[in-house]
């Protein structure tokens, strides 16, 4: 993919954030040619929206999703503080690019996790974590989902990064996690069931995949940075008028209204 194209697709997609809109079908010519291109205009986008981040997103933390994505590992994408807020939530769903409900754990970095030479090891990302909150993101594509372009070109738009809302904190998260039961309820009744185990075993291992995958681009993650680690109920698409609560055992909650 040539320079200009690339400058050209992350133009519209900025233009996409700022509108809060989709772009339509995309011209074959303006999709990245590898994953690697993808990442790279999602980082093009970021610096021409100058938002604050909040952290990334991670997802395809299943083998499902891997298979229906066609990639062998996570994928993942840059997300914004601006979209980020608080339990109970409430958000007029006309305003939203074909909203997806997932359930996640929500961990927050303590300490930078620099680029070096050596991968990370699963005990320095535990001594890494400040805090872990039950999460609902609300995934949002700039492409319609009747139209979704090859998956480079939604690596580029930062994975379908969307609002992030924080529920309670998992005080007592350390070895309690991964066998935590997560259920999504939708109008009050049950619709989906996972655990922590779902993502990957462990919500911490799609942290570690991150944390050496942005070693090799050579920035690494930083404290402060909200890591949404995958959705351990899957994609719920959420209709007008619904009201979803997602259930982290019997010690946290995260609830969002979808008005008119």
């Amino acid at each position: 993919m040539s320079d200009n194209r690339g400058e050209a697709l992350a133009d519209m997609l900025a233009a996409g954030r700022r509108d809060a809109r989709q772009l339509g079908r995309l011209a074959p010519d303006l999709v990245p040619a590898t994953v690697e291109e993808g990442y790279t205009i999602n980082g093009l986008v970021a610096q021409r929206l100058g938002w604050e981040t909040l952290g990334w997103k991670i997802a395809g933390t299943t083998p499902a999703m891997r298979e229906k994505l066609r990639v062998t590992e996570p994928i993942y994408g840059r997300t914004y503080r601006r979209f980020g807020t608080r339990s109970p939530a409430r958000f007029a769903h006309a305003a939203l690019l074909d909203p997806l409900v997932e359930c996640e754990f929500f961990v927050t970095l303590a300490r930078d996790l620099p680029p070096r030479d050596t991968a990370w090891t699963m005990t320095e990302i535990v001594n890494a974590v400040a805090s872990v909150h039950a999460g609902i993101e609300i995934a949002e594509c700039r492409f319609p989902m009747g139209q979704l372009p090859p998956l480079p070109a939604v690596l580029a738009d930062g994975s379908a990064s969307g609002r992030y809302v924080f529920g309670g904190e998992i005080s007592d998260w350390r070895g309690r996690i991964a066998a935590m039961p997560v259920v999504l309820e939708v109008d009050g009744a049950p619709r989906r069931h996972g655990s922590g185990a779902d993502v990957m075993g462990d919500p911490l291992a799609p942290l570690l995949w991150l944390a050496n995958e942005r070693r090799r681009w050579g920035d690494g993650l930083r404290a402060g940075e909200m890591i949404s680690t995958g959705s351990t109920t899957g994609m719920f698409p959420v209709r007008l008028g619904q009201v979803v609560r997602a259930l982290f055992g019997d010690v946290a909650e995260v609830r969002i209204d979808f008005e008119p």
